[in-house]
């Protein structure tokens, strides 16, 4: 069995439970040390096998699957969750093509991590419904479809994850700012390195400032950089929880009441 796991953003206690088993268990590991910081290889038992692909090609790891039987238990360790980024899907289509057993363990995202060091929910009543999770056109352009550039997603101003960008802090604010098309420049921007590692930060900017901020902190790989009006202050009152909404599991309630119910009143009456 090939389980592909995503390792989460960085910190060991981040991984799930389903991810920290199957590397207890693994007889082979395959991870990346560019992306995956070595504390997290401490949920690996003692006597598994570990290769490090940062420098090994799509030939030299699926040449690991390869090199030991269908029984063998061995982890592909991906940073992050593998459902962004993570050149799973060729290593999947391997898989059932030479007809081996694999499952996928979802990880923690980094960008759940970088919210959560902002200390911000991407989504925010009346402010920003919707999460872009995209990145710039570098070397790999030929990879990105028609339509789907940072200036195309810039225009809908709502909250935007650029992945994989560090490296092009220019052509990144060109695209966001798209000759005032896309966002206005003083919309809030954070570039975050490396969320939930022992080394995290997070830098606070703006559209205009971003590029700046970028070259100033030097990191280019490892960060991401979350731009929308989600980022600001303090956010409008969600309708879930407020007393003059009502759900499937809670009545409206009305002035001088809780939960739908006179204020001191219990189920079986006032008492």
């Amino acid at each position: 069995m090939i389980s592909f796991v995503g390792a989460g953003p960085g910190a060991p206690d981040l991984l799930t439970l389903r991810a920290a088993d199957r590397l207890a268990r693994a007889d082979v590991v395959v991870w990346a040390s560019s992306l995956v910081p070595e504390d997290v290889l401490v949920h690996v038992a003692t006597g598994a096998v570990v290769h490090d692909s940062a420098g090994m090609t799509f030939e030299d790891v699926v040449g690991v699957y390869s090199s030991v039987s269908d029984g063998a238990r061995v982890v592909r360790l991906h940073s992050g969750d593998v459902a962004l980024y993570s050149a799973v899907q060729e290593q999947v289509d391997w898989c059932v093509a030479a007809g081996r057993s694999f499952e996928i363990v979802p990880g923690v995202g980094s960008l759940a991590a970088a919210a959560a060091l902002l200390g911000r929910e991407l989504t925010v009543p009346g402010v920003a419904q919707t999460v872009v999770s995209t990145r710039v056109a570098g070397r790999t352009a030929a990879s990105m479809p028609a339509g789907e550039s940072v200036a195309a997603f810039a225009s809908h101003r709502t909250t935007m994850a650029v992945y994989l960008s560090a490296a092009r802090p220019e052509q990144l604010v060109d695209e966001l700012l798209d000759e005032g098309r896309g966002y206005p420049p003083d919309t809030p921007a954070a570039f975050v390195v490396r969320a939930s590692w022992a080394d995290e930060r997070v830098v606070l900017t703006t559209v205009g400032g971003l590029a700046d901020a970028m070259r100033a902190d030097g990191a280019r790989t490892a960060a991401l950089v979350l731009v929308g009006p989600a980022l600001a202050g303090a956010a409008p009152r969600c309708h879930l929880y407020d007393p003059a909404y009502a759900h499937g599991y809670r009545r409206r309630s009305l002035p001088g009441t809780t939960s739908g119910r006179p204020t001191g009143a219990t189920p079986g009456g006032n008492r």
